[in-house]
């Protein structure tokens, strides 16, 4: 008798600015999924947020819900499978419950705890971090104090909110100028995949950074320019998580900004990255400490600038749901580790379930002695 498949639930898209990235990703999440191990459910966010699946995700994938059913997911652990939002009868592929579900959904709504939340609520294992690290690590402010509080070494920095700038842009502007050295990084807090980011080398740069950022984020983070080098590392693992080889980005634009990333395809992907041992070791250990201090999960790609001129390593951020799109560093880092695309699909959920696992045995009532 053959095994039962596990029943994943994909979902993808998302009310972000990183919709169509997500899209990307779940392509190839789908595609690299052993269906001799995985009865896959695909679930697409649309940008308004709602919810549609179909037995073919092809569609979906192209963002087409013509096809589709529009559906949701109750809370209610009871279910744990997706319900009609329509008068016609679900197909069978819906009627069971979920097993495992894998958010493939970057940025606000989907990476910052929020879907998190509710799969937690409806007692649904799920691949990544779980709701406090979600959020936290979503919020690069938030992300660089917990990182200063655990002594990694990160970059000068100052976060500002929409509210103190529309109130005061000359107090603002003056603040930073006042502690950060031109050229300036500007991103919106709580945003990926390069949405929103600008780099500044006098004033004027400064308030457009500041004026794009804003219309992403009502918080905003602006960061001392260095001339780095731009590494990464992957992490897996939940407990005693274990770090990949670090790759290099060569991006094809002054920075890598978002058309350096998805669109003209010419920035330079180096694997391993051209560095000594020492670094390399040293970047790894960086990535573990960094997953473990911010009660990383599952997985996250953790990402460090490399100062050309002091060959100081600075850690930048960790990503809970990295890219997996073609060109994303995550899954090749683990191929060129040794662990092949499939392979890593299947760790990932089996670390969701083990996750899932240790939390259900926890008590859930309390009698005084």
């Amino acid at each position: 008798m053959s095994a039962k498949k596990i029943r994943l639930l994909v979902l993808f898209g998302g009310v972000s600015g990183e919709h169509q990235v997500s899209l990307v990703s779940a392509k190839n999440v789908i595609s690299a999924a052993d269906r001799m191990r995985y009865e896959i459910i695909p679930l697409l966010i649309t940008k308004e947020g709602r919810w549609f699946s179909a037995n073919d995700p092809t569609p979906l994938l192209e963002g087409d819900t013509s096809r589709s059913f529009a559906v949701c997911l109750p809370a209610d652990p009871n279910e744990r499978r997706l319900h009609s939002l329509e008068e016609k009868e679900l197909p069978e592929y819906l009627a069971h419950p979920i097993d495992c579900a894998f958010p493939i959904l970057h940025g606000p709504n989907g990476e910052d705890g929020t879907i998190q939340g509710l799969l937690s609520l409806a007692q649904i294992p799920y691949v990544g971090a779980g709701v406090l690290s979600s959020a936290l690590l979503m919020d690069k402010g938030y992300m660089k104090l917990v990182f200063q509080d655990a002594g990694l070494p990160i970059v000068p920095h100052q976060v500002h909110s929409y509210h103190r700038w529309e109130k005061d842009r000359q107090a603002v502007i003056v603040q930073i100028e006042s502690d950060l050295p031109y050229p300036l990084f500007t991103k919106p807090c709580n945003l990926g995949s390069s949405v929103g980011i600008s780099r500044a080398g006098d004033r004027d740069g400064l308030v457009r950074g500041l004026e794009d950022a804003f219309s992403y984020d009502n918080r905003v983070i602006v960061e001392k320019g260095v001339n780095a080098r731009e590494l990464e590392c992957s992490v897996l693992g939940n407990i005693n998580p274990r770090a990949s080889i670090l790759g290099e980005i060569v991006p094809s634009n002054e920075f890598y900004d978002y058309a350096a990333k998805y669109i003209d395809n010419n920035s330079e992907l180096i694997i391993p990255a051209p560095i000594d041992d020492s670094l390399m070791k040293l970047g790894q250990e960086l990535a573990v400490k960094a997953f473990v201090c911010a009660e990383g999960r599952g997985m996250g790609r953790v990402d460090f600038l490399l100062d050309k001129d002091t060959g100081e390593l600075f850690l930048n951020e960790i990503n809970t749901i990295p890219g997996f799109t073609p060109i994303s560093m995550y899954p090749k880092l683990w191929q060129e580790s040794g662990l092949s695309y499939p392979r890593l699909i299947d760790e990932l959920v089996q670390l969701a379930q083990e996750e899932f696992e240790s939390h259900s045995r926890l008590k859930k009532s309390y009698t005084p002695n």
